[in-house]
């Protein structure tokens, strides 16, 4: 049997397919490889303080110290995990390898600098963030963009058919189908910009923010600027002045961010759902597969009730560890650890809705037909333009006299809005301008 097929989340099993690419940055083995990669930058970044202890160290010994997070593989990890299975301490664990392979490269003298003046959290708070980072530009901003591109392309497609809009889910005055896509998009990009300009912090400052044993070995080097400088080389802004642990207050509004984008996609599979079911757009069919299992006929939006789903657990995730985090008991507590190694799960269920989507837009075709037989079925939706074309002539009670004649529960026609034009005291030239006005046409600029 398939191994995935044994796996309890989705993610790694039903939808593994989808989410593979994320493993190289939430995986355990993922997070082992980037807390190894910031251990092995600060070692040099020590070096390259001038620190008299690290002098001895060469250019060529740089090369090999960098090839250990370089070439890190499977059995590395593998011997990671098997030592942390002593120390009982998965940071530990990492700075013990690393101190292994320093003896294996004649580096014993210069071993004891590996990790040195840190807390865990100088690593994970650091490799975290990073990690983040990598995931977003690598894996979820181009699955983003490329959603906002389709619903862009989408738009400028249908951009001239004209619709019936719905306002309490009632006829309304008409609007564009191209347009009501376009709000999506550009409610998205909104989102996006914002949350592009959030800084991705992490904490680097000793066992409770200040930096003491590094202070207390070295007390002339100031050792905040070289914590800011490193952190700035790597990519990530230091967050100063902190407890023991990151304030995640950065984090907290990246996933408020996402959460409001994934908000907004609820709203757009909700709306074309909708149409769906009123036949605006009928679906593209797979020769071999079915709707139903027990009624032939049935095409469902499943993609869009997929994504749905999935939006809804990823924005329940996000939720909870955006007002998690930023709590932390005095000068730190464990409890963000163990919510922090499932970041990538919602990340995860937001790749997986963005993918449905993108399926579910490119099998949308339009039922043009069945649009215009509803816009024109709705002839009461121009009382609107009647009635304030009459207020900027003077006629008298103009909303009222169009209240009369629409709100009733019976189906005003074409020839009911003439007759009742006819029937107004205002020069012909009104007249026709009021008849030129048709439920196609009565839709604005967008």
């Amino acid at each position: 049997m398939k191994t995935h097929l044994n796996n309890i989340s989705p993610i790694d099993g039903r939808y593994a397919r989808l989410t593979k690419e994320l493993n190289a940055y939430f995986s355990e083995s993922a997070l082992i490889k980037y807390r190894i990669y910031i251990e092995i930058e600060y070692f040099i970044s020590l070096c390259d303080s001038g620190l008299s202890e690290l002098k001895g160290i060469k250019k060529k010994d740089l090369v090999k110290i960098k090839n250990i997070y370089s070439n890190i593989n499977d059995e590395d990890i593998d011997e990671i995990k098997k030592i942390e299975s002593i120390t009982n301490h998965d940071v530990k664990a990492v700075e013990y390898f690393i101190k292994e392979k320093f003896e294996q490269l004649n580096l014993n003298n210069q071993k004891e600098f590996i990790h040195f003046g840190l807390t865990s959290q100088d690593i994970n708070n650091t490799a975290t963030p990073l990690l983040l980072k990598d995931a977003l530009h690598n894996c979820f901003y181009p699955q983003l963009n490329l959603l906002i591109k389709t619903l862009y392309e989408l738009s400028k497609k249908w951009k001239n058919i004209s619709m019936l809009a719905r306002t309490h889910g009632q006829p309304a005055s008409p609007t564009k189908l191209g347009k009501e896509i376009s709000v999506f998009k550009v409610r998205i990009e909104e989102q996006l910009n914002q949350l592009l300009k959030i800084p991705h912090s992490a904490k680097f400052g000793g066992a409770t923010g200040n930096l003491n044993a590094h202070y207390a070995s070295y007390p002339k080097k100031d050792w905040h600027k070289f914590a800011k400088e490193f952190l700035a080389d790597i990519g990530l802004k230091r967050s100063y002045p902190t407890t023991q642990i990151e304030h995640y207050d950065n984090l907290a509004a990246q996933l408020d961010n996402i959460k409001r984008i994934n908000t907004i996609l609820i709203d757009l599979c909700r709306d074309i759902w909708i149409y769906i079911s009123m036949n605006y757009f009928n679906q593209k069919i797979k020769k071999h597969e079915v709707g139903s299992s027990a009624m032939p006929h049935k095409v469902n939006p499943i993609d869009f009730e997929n994504a749905e789903g999935n939006l809804g657990v990823a924005n329940a995730l996000l939720s909870h560890l955006s007002e998690k985090l930023p709590i932390s008991r005095l000068q730190r507590d464990l409890s963000d650890s163990t919510v922090m190694r499932n970041l990538g799960v919602p990340i995860a269920h937001t790749i997986i809705s963005y993918k449905a989507i993108l399926k579910g837009l490119n099998k949308l075709i339009v039922n043009e037909e069945q649009i215009s037989e509803e816009l024109n079925y709705n002839w009461a939706i121009i009382s609107e333009a009647i009635q304030t074309i009459l207020r900027r002539e003077g006629i008298k009670n103009p909303y009222e006299q169009l209240k009369k004649l629409t709100r009733q529960n019976i189906n005003i026609t074409e020839n009911d809005i003439h007759n009742f034009i006819e029937s107004l005291k205002i020069s012909d030239k009104i007249k026709q301008e009021l008849r030129k006005i048709t439920p196609t046409n009565y839709t604005g600029k967008s």
